[in-house]
């Protein structure tokens, strides 16, 4: 039996639902999803495997033009992601217009590596606009495969991976039939906690947050979970505290569930917030935080 392996990485602008459909590909969530731009800032494999089958997926940060050094190492994600793919996904929506970053789909249409288009949230338009969408995307990449689906409600998700599958070269397994991604716990801890902010917080307060573990204990029925939420101005330390601590509150109470459900164990979790000016534009940081 022949198996077929490789890996296909899903390349897109900002909220067109790249995370959404990542994880349902994968039968898991890996990618956090909130209605905000940039809610993506690492990229995340998640691995598939069947009898005679292995797919990297990699679910990138939205394509973007960077403002500082954290953009810059975002989109540096992103153009490895386009460097090292046996397969792209690009996604689009029924919303957005198709010359959104119209430089970088330039790079990708000029690839020769295999394509699919995703035209994503068709639960939100009429057939007749959907038909003219994909004749625009057949004449803009016309060796491109085009799938409209709607990844929320899980419609096409099964004939888009039988045509992920046609186009997948022969190989070995890159990973062990048991892997499902390539990031530890912590990272899906600190991505938990972020969600939870990008979820409670409105304006710049989830853009200029970052989250660090500063201890995680491992006991028999318990983990015990140090974070520190790093800000950039200390009026962002007291709107992530809240009115006597209410909004931290919250927002540890809501992580802690998820937490939970991702060790499979009681999980006890401090929050704490500093002020941490420059870690945006700080090499040295960034890479501290696995930048």
């Amino acid at each position: 039996m022949k198996h077929r392996s490789g890996f296909v990485n899903i390349l897109g602008n900002p909220n067109v639902g790249k995370s959404t459909i990542m994880n349902a590909l994968v039968g898991e969530k890996l990618s956090i999803i909130t209605s905000k731009s940039q809610t993506t800032r690492h990229r995340i494999k998640g691995i598939v495997n069947g009898e005679d089958f292995q797919i990297v997926y990699s679910d990138t940060p939205g394509i973007l033009n960077p403002k500082y050094q954290l953009q810059e190492s975002m989109m540096r994600e992103v153009n490895g992601a386009l460097d090292d793919a046996d397969l792209i996904l690009y996604v689009t929506d029924v919303v957005e217009t198709i010359d959104k970053h119209i430089g970088y789909l330039k790079r990708i249409t000029e690839t020769n590596i295999p394509k699919i288009v995703i035209i994503n949230k068709i639960d939100l338009t009429t057939e007749e606009k959907l038909n003219e969408l994909y004749s625009r995307w057949e004449s803009l990449i016309p060796d491109a495969k085009i799938i409209p689906l709607s990844a929320t409600n899980n419609f096409n998700i099964n004939n888009l991976l039988n045509m992920i599958l046609e186009v997948l070269p022969e190989g070995p397994a890159y990973f062990p039939k048991n892997q499902l991604t390539d990031r530890h716990e912590r990272f899906f801890v600190t991505e938990i906690i972020r969600e939870k902010i990008l979820l409670n917080y409105k304006k710049e307060i989830p853009y200029s947050v970052e989250i660090e573990i500063e201890s995680f204990t491992e006991r028999k029925n318990i983990s015990e979970i140090r974070a520190i939420i790093h800000v950039v101005r200390e009026t962002q330390k007291g709107i992530i505290i809240g009115h006597k601590g209410k909004m931290l509150k919250k927002t540890g109470s809501e992580a802690r569930v998820d937490i939970q459900e991702l060790l499979g164990k009681k999980v006890y979790l401090e929050l704490y917030v500093k002020v941490n000016k420059e870690w945006r534009n700080n090499q040295r940081k960034l890479k501290g935080f696995g930048y």
